[in-house]
């Protein structure tokens, strides 16, 4: 009896949609508790595609890149060994996390809202730009995110349709030259599903 309301539900799930999802687009992020870059900022950008091996679970990747920048006036700052510099100053994290999904969509329909949980690595390098002068650090790091989301599907005869999903994720990068012990993340993304 359960194989038969099993082979149903995919069935219908045949009927309704593909077994794969593609989503790509904007992605909007903002840092805090990092201790180095706290701005929110619209400079990134994600993919992730997955295909649905039960009706309502999918398994997939992803891969998205974060820009944050944060710019400091003009101040002298303590160069070391008795030197100053009276400067302006920025201040650039980024951070190109990618791995694996595990999605949940609570219906397979024309709107599709979903949980999902993201693992993966972290890559991060920051940037101390100065006017002529310059630092810099990098560094790898596990990552881990919960997603909510939904996606919306118009047209009947095509599987093209407009997601957009909020999150927050942690990575433990470390950098002893920035001081930042790991990197929280919260934000939204606007994009495509196919």
């Amino acid at each position: 009896m359960a194989v038969v309301a099993m082979l149903a539900a995919v069935s219908m799930d045949a009927q309704v949609g593909r077994r794969y999802y593609v989503d790509a687009g904007w992605q909007f992020n903002g840092a805090f508790s990092n201790g180095f870059s706290k701005n929110a900022s619209g400079w990134g950008g994600y993919i992730e595609g997955g295909y649905y091996f039960l009706p309502r679970v999918a398994a997939g990747v992803f891969a998205s890149f974060n820009t944050n920048n944060e710019y400091f006036p003009k101040r002298t700052y303590d160069a070391g060994n008795g030197t100053a510099v009276t400067t302006d100053m920025y201040h650039s994290l980024y951070q190109i996390p990618f791995g694996a999904t595990l999605r949940y969509r609570f219906l397979w329909k024309k709107v599709q809202p979903y949980v999902e949980a993201k693992i993966g690595a972290n890559y991060a390098r920051e940037y101390q730009l100065y006017s002529i002068y310059g630092a810099h650090d990098s560094q790898w790091g596990f990552y881990a995110s919960p997603e909510i989301g939904v996606t919306f599907h118009p047209f009947n005869k095509s599987n093209i349709g407009l997601q957009i999903a909020g999150y927050y994720s942690y990575a433990t990068n470390r950098s002893r030259a920035f001081g930042i012990d790991g990197l929280n993340n919260a934000g939204f993304k606007l994009g495509i599903s196919f």
